[in-house]
Parts: C-alpha cells; sequence; structure tokens
C-alpha cells in the first residue's frame, strides 16, 4: 500500500518552497502577500532563508501561501501541465 504524506510541506525544504514561489509570483508579488523588508529591498533567496529561519511568524505566512497556492492548483487540475505539476508531487 502506498502511503503518500498529505501535508503539502512533506518533503520540501524551506528553500524550495521559496524558490517555486518566487519563481511563480516574483519578489514584488511575495512582498505583497507577506509583508517582510527581505521581499521588498534587495530580495535574494539567501538572504530571505536566513530571516525567514530565524523568524517564525513570517515562515509560517510564506508556508501557507504556499499550501494556498498548492491546493489551487490541484483543485484546478491534476495534471502535471498546470505550473504547479511538477513542483507538488
Amino acid at each position: 500500500m502506498d502511503q503518500q504524506s498529505k501535508d503539502p510541506l512533506h518533503g520540501i525544504t524551506l528553500e524550495r518552497l521559496l524558490t517555486i514561489l518566487v519563481e511563480k509570483h516574483g519578489w514584488e508579488k511575495l512582498a505583497g502577500e507577506v509583508n517582510i523588508n527581505c521581499f521588498k529591498s534587495d530580495p535574494s533567496i539567501k538572504s530571505s532563508l536566513k530571516f525567514l529561519r530565524r523568524t517564525p511568524w513570517a515562515r509560517k505566512q510564506v508556508e501557507e501561501l504556499y499550501i494556498r497556492d498548492v491546493e489551487d492548483s490541484s483543485n484546478k487540475s491534476d495534471s502535471a501541465d498546470t505550473p504547479w505539476g511538477k513542483w507538488a508531487k
């Protein structure tokens, strides 16, 4: 029996999660969704990871955005042709 975790964050690193969100939304939209300076002023994966690892409330907001995106994409289509298809597995 194939037991797959129902947790959308299972097996995904914070770095991968952030990379996916940046590829999908861009830094400007991320800054609008999660109001933190590391997304607004000279954003980078490295500086954002450092901040998110030290700031639980910000990390939670980013993870919730990722979960909403994964759920939205799975509700629209289970096809691998969707932008999230290649990442959500």
